[in-house]
């Protein structure tokens, strides 16, 4: 069965009753948790970003805490994890200013906890990756912001 071109989806919506379209969003957010928590975050949060991004940052700050530090191949699945769930909560919000903030505090927070400049090779590439993600957002954000951001990824660059 081929699903509808999303323009359809649209102008079927566009005549729906409010009551019917509630429900059939209720409906979409019981079958898979990413839509739950896409609905929550635009009826909850979308509104004041820096909230978001703070609870978000919180979030991190606890993953790192609960991490276990002796086994690097436990390490490595933990951090996955970690940026697994800041990928997905940029992608909710779709606002590249947030998507380096993010970024950038994982790329810091894996700096001070010491696995940037492992001898591990996967730590030092997921690093790296980050960092050329972080300059491919920043080249799309104002010049301004450009120039701030800019700064802080500087700091996190490996010696």
């Amino acid at each position: 069965m081929l699903s509808p071109k999303l323009n359809d989806i649209k102008k079927e919506l566009n005549f729906l009753p409010p009551e019917q379209l509630a429900e059939l969003c209720l409906r979409l957010s019981r079958y898979k948790r990413e839509n739950k928590e896409l609905l929550s975050y635009l009826l909850f949060e979308a509104h004041d970003e820096a909230a978001f991004i703070a609870k978000v940052k919180e979030d991190m700050d606890e993953q790192f805490e609960i991490m276990p530090k002796g086994n690097l191949y436990i390490v490595k699945k933990s951090l996955r994890k970690i940026l697994k769930s800041v990928t997905k909560y940029i992608k909710f919000s779709g606002i590249k200013q947030t998507e380096v903030e993010l970024l950038i505090y994982f790329s810091l927070k894996m700096k001070t906890a010491g696995y940037a400049n492992t001898s591990n090779t996967l730590l030092t590439n997921l690093y790296d990756q980050q960092l050329i993600k972080i300059n491919k957002a920043i080249e799309k954000l104002h010049e301004d912001l450009q120039f701030d951001y800019q700064k802080e990824v500087e700091g996190l660059a490996i010696i």
